[in-house]
């Protein structure tokens, strides 16, 4: 076949493939030259996710007919002032991306410098279909009308118009969280879902991500050398069951980058679970000639000179900031429950205020044991001994009945139940061994037609992110297998009419967000089905005895007797051991008394 030189239609299409893969892909370009147009306001409308309709509205220099018409030919730009392309400082300098965009779409541009009247262009799938005055305030009007309409084999590649809002919406969060100084609104489907006001940094990250973030965030401000590195991150407990609110960027431009996701693990690794992501948004900022921005064709990845200096910043500044936070925790506080057992001995006498003070505490929350093994409430019991025993041991001289985990003789640092068997002593991590029970229940239950499920009195309304929902709405019915009775309640809520019964009460808006995470990350529905597995585990994580519970004595025996007769119950969700023990030759040891 002999060479040839290809038509320019054709130019501009190949084109397209590179810039355009999708509407999220063109919203991207559109909000980038209205924000490198110096915009203190970007309005977006989409339908459709996208595919019918996506205008970008922004208040910034505007252009001349002339400047129009030169910005619609292929590369021209007004980013890069002379020939040294590593010297790009604004988010792109594409002069292909406007003409690639009207090359696959019926594309118009409407513009107006102040104190001038404004002019439009329209592009026809890349054929100019006229021209003429414009009404609009200084500025710029980009709309992109029916993209992919004349090329169905690119049309059919694109998922639907909710997956492809969700990548719509996930562009203009990464964009306005890279400029907390200008405003963004978003509206889909005439329903507007986005609006955030200039704002500081840590405002407009919490704001975009999770109010949250303003209570359980670390601000984040190093500096070494010429790179320095500033943003919000989570504290470890304040975490999600996907990597999907990380947010990276450098010299203000949104990448996705391994090496700077990789950092941000490294950073994490011993103080969160391989399972569990924190939220983060970071920004690295460094000389211009440190950092080649130019090695991918969407720009979403960057190469470093000196990418250890890069890593080692990352790492040790936000292990700083982990270390600075100390004993910090996003969990909500445990109030400390009184101790529900009696004993024959007698008690101590205390003063009357220390006992009143006893009074006044919480009582012990119910923790969804059999009724059979349920003690009596502490208000109930209080006449039976003048103040709360002072130690957490049941008699010594209680015999050792003949079970393999032995009997409950206290609970050491509200985490870890020490019991006794006949061959040794037994230490359990509580919040380990429950996680297991719990998931064993929900997986038989799944696997028996479906999870007992408990209804609510008043069902409850979760607010979540409009993606979130979709997500859910779709897998409402697996969910339902395991218990769990959702239906969608207007744009951004889920109505819980029902949970699990083996959850008890969980934290649903916690749960519902894990959930949709696990959904996002395995691809959907149909994924799901096959992987019911970590959805089953994501469930039994949130309804697991914490470290922090104080249990009373009937309770740990129920945990131990449900453990002896539990598959796999040696080890938790996460493959860490729930129990370990210590024979009386090992004791003796310990003492040298062999």
């Amino acid at each position: 076949m002999s060479i040839r030189r290809l038509p320019s239609h054709l130019v501009d299409r190949i084109a397209a493939g590179e810039v355009v893969e999708r509407p999220a892909s063109a919203l991207k370009e559109l909000v980038e030259n209205a924000l490198d147009a110096g915009a203190r306001t970007v309005h977006i409308r989409l339908s459709a996710g996208g595919l019918d309709l996506v205008e970008v509205t922004d208040d910034g220099s505007g252009m001349n007919p002339a400047e129009m018409s030169l910005a619609l030919e292929r590369h021209a730009t007004s980013k890069l002032p002379d020939e040294r392309i590593e010297a790009v400082a604004s988010f792109g300098f594409r002069g292909e991306a406007l003409p690639s965009i009207a090359s696959v779409s019926r594309f118009t541009l409407e513009s107006r410098l102040p104190g001038h009247d404004g002019w439009r262009i329209t592009i026809d799938h890349g054929e100019r279909a006229g021209e003429g005055p414009a009404a609009l305030p200084p500025g710029t009007r980009v709309r992109v009308d029916e993209l992919f309409a004349r090329v169905p084999a690119r049309r059919k590649f694109l998922r639907s118009p909710r997956a492809e809002y969700a990548a719509c919406l996930d562009t203009v969060r990464r964009l306005a969280m890279s400029r907390p100084d200008v405003g963004f609104t978003l509206e889909h489907d005439g329903r507007r879902t986005l609006s955030v006001q200039p704002s500081t940094l840590p405002g407009r990250v919490a704001a975009l991500l999770d109010p949250e973030l303003e209570r359980a965030g670390l601000p984040i401000d190093l500096q070494r050398g010429p790179l320095s590195l500033g943003g919000v991150v989570s504290l470890p407990t304040f975490n999600r069951g996907a990597a999907d609110h990380q947010y990276l960027f450098v010299n203000g431009r949104p990448v996705k980058d391994r090496l700077l996701v990789g950092a941000l693990r490294a950073a994490y690794s011993d103080v969160l679970a391989r399972d569990r992501h924190p939220i983060a948004a970071l920004f690295l900022v460094l000389p211009l000639e440190e950092v080649d921005v130019n090695v991918h064709p969407a720009k979403t990845e960057v190469r470093f000179r000196d990418p250890q200096a890069v890593r080692g910043l990352i790492v040790g500044g936000l292990r700083h900031a982990l270390d600075e936070a100390g004993h910090r925790s996003a969990a909500r506080m445990q109030a400390a429950a009184e101790v529900n057992w009696t004993t024959e001995f007698d008690q101590p006498e205390r003063s009357e205020r220390e006992h009143a003070e006893r009074l006044d505490q919480p009582s012990q929350p119910d923790y969804g044991w059999p009724d059979a093994l349920s003690v009596t409430h502490v208000r109930e019991t209080q006449s039976l001994f003048t103040a709360a025993p002072a130690a957490r041991a049941e008699p010594a001289s209680a015999p050792v009945p003949s079970h393999p985990l032995g009997v409950a003789r206290g609970q050491v640092a509200a985490t870890y139940i020490v019991a006794e068997a006949e061959d040794g002593l037994v230490l359990v991590d509580q919040h380990a061994a429950h996680e297991r029970l719990v998931l064993e229940r929900l997986k038989r239950g799944a696997s028996n037609g479906g999870v007992a499920r408990q209804a609510l009195l008043l069902p409850e309304v979760v607010e979540l992110d409009e993606p979130d929902c979709d997500r859910l709405e779709d897998a409402a019915s697996e969910l339902a297998g395991f218990g769990l009775e959702i239906e969608r309640f207007g744009t951004n809520a889920i109505l819980v009419r029902a949970t699990p019964a083996p959850l008890g009460q969980p934290d649903l808006k916690r749960l519902l967000g894990d959930l949709a995470a696990e959904i996002a990350e395995l691809g959907g529905p149909q994924a799901l089905k096959e992987r019911l597995d970590l959805v089953a585990a994501t469930f039994a994580c949130h309804h697991s005895v914490r470290a922090g519970r104080i249990l009373s004595v009937a309770e740990m025996n129920a945990l131990l007797r449900e453990m002896e007769v539990t598959p796999h119950s040696g080890q938790c969700n996460h493959g860490r051991p729930t129990w370990v023990k210590l024979a009386h030759g090992d004791i003796e040891k310990l003492f040298g008394r062999r």
